[in-house]
This record gives structure tokens, sequence and C-alpha cells, in this order.
């Protein structure tokens, strides 16, 4: 796979640009010149889904609502590059019954 690309389409109706905004600031700050792009599409009807290289890698309908940074991260990580490190998005916090 080259510079894959990621496309996350948001209902306009549900006003999820600034939610859609803010995880592509995240996938671009975490992964930057890796991804070959990162586009916002506008949609209707309570759309919500993230695809990367036009595979689906989150739906709102299927995933039960939005992703966590995190989770978001780690599926891009996990579709594009799965041998990647992502720091401290893959450690186990205290709420995740690890020590911090």
């Amino acid at each position: 796979m080259g510079r894959p690309g990621v496309e996350i389409t948001y209902c306009t109706q549900c006003n999820w640009l600034l939610r859609s905004g803010w995880m592509a600031q995240e996938l671009l700050s975490t992964f930057g010149a890796d991804l070959g792009s990162v586009g916002l599409v506008p949609g209707t009807g309570g759309v919500f889904t993230i695809t990367l290289d036009g595979v689906v890698i989150w739906d709102r309908r299927l995933d039960g609502g939005f992703p966590d940074v995190k989770a978001l991260k780690q599926r891009v990580r996990d579709a594009a590059w799965p041998g990647r490190d992502l720091g401290h998005v893959d450690r186990v916090g205290p709420a995740e019954g690890g020590a911090g």
C-alpha cells in the first residue's frame, strides 16, 4: 500500500462538521505525511463513516456511535501499518485495567 487516503463522511444536518474536522486533525497529527490525504465529505441522513482507501473502518450505525480518538487511530494503523507502534495510544490506562 502506498500512502493511504482517509475520507470522513459526516451528516451536515446533524452538524457533525466540527467532530469530523477534529478527527481529521488527530489523524494528521499522528500519521502526518504517511497519509496521502484526509478528506471531509458532506452527507445527510445521519451518516458518519470513515474509510481508508475506500474500505469502511468505522460506521456510526454499525459500530454504535462515534469512535474515540484512540480507537480511530488504532483502526487506521491496523488497516494501513499493522506493525506500527502508536506510543501512548497503545498503552493501557488506569480505566482499562492498567497502571497508567
